[in-house]
């Protein structure tokens, strides 16, 4: 299996995302290069925390460009959780901080009356077009979300206090709200099938 570059932002837990990719058989290294970030043949963008934190922290490495060529380029990258909404435009979490824009959409945050943040498991509902993705449950921590599937993507929903992303997909391009790494059986089966996209 090929090396798979695990992006280190400064805000993400990434000892149980390598842990798949090695469960996997994939060889995992850590890097915060935009080289890296160009470069890589497998890219992976985790993310934790807060929005606005985050894009911050691209910024300083000088990551951007490097991720929106390598997302427009349809190159395999797979984005877990803050990592999806980091392709938005924007968020409410961050208002004024940028987000990488490769999905012209803002992150909103879960509607009044529901628990925020979502802690847990939840429905993951697939596209039949999906090539990634398909139906079954996982794990998600999230107090924002994208509200529908972007032109030119394929994706599956979930719902908590209505109906929102759970994951896009694109080509080897995928990016997920919920936690693969930490959605048991399921979760480890998806982050083998995108492994294998190419």
């Amino acid at each position: 299996m090929s090396e798979v570059v695990l992006l280190r932002t400064g805000t993400a837990n990434l000892a149980s995302v390598a842990a798949a990719l090695r469960r996997a058989g994939a060889e995992v290294r850590l890097s915060d290069s935009a080289d890296d970030a160009a470069g890589a043949e497998r890219l992976v963008l985790p993310g934790v925390g807060a929005f606005g934190a985050v894009v911050e922290q691209i910024d300083a490495l000088g990551l951007r460009s490097s991720l929106v060529e390598r997302i427009t380029a349809g190159r395999p990258t797979l984005a877990i959780c803050l990592g999806l909404q980091v392709l938005a435009a924007g968020s409410e979490e961050s208002p004024g901080a940028d987000g990488l824009g490769v999905i012209p959409a803002k992150a909103t945050a879960l509607p009044p009356g529901v628990r925020s943040p979502q802690l847990g498991w939840n429905r993951v509902t697939a596209s039949s077009r999906c090539n990634l993705l398909c139906d079954g449950v996982a794990y998600y921590a999230n107090s924002y979300k994208l509200d529908a599937i972007p032109d030119g993507w394929d994706g599956a929903l979930t719902d908590h206090g209505g109906r929102f992303v759970a994951a896009v997909e694109r080509g080897p391009v995928l990016a997920c709200q919920f936690h693969p790494e930490l959605s048991g059986a399921w979760g480890q089966g998806l982050v083998e099938r995108w492994l294998e996209a190419v």
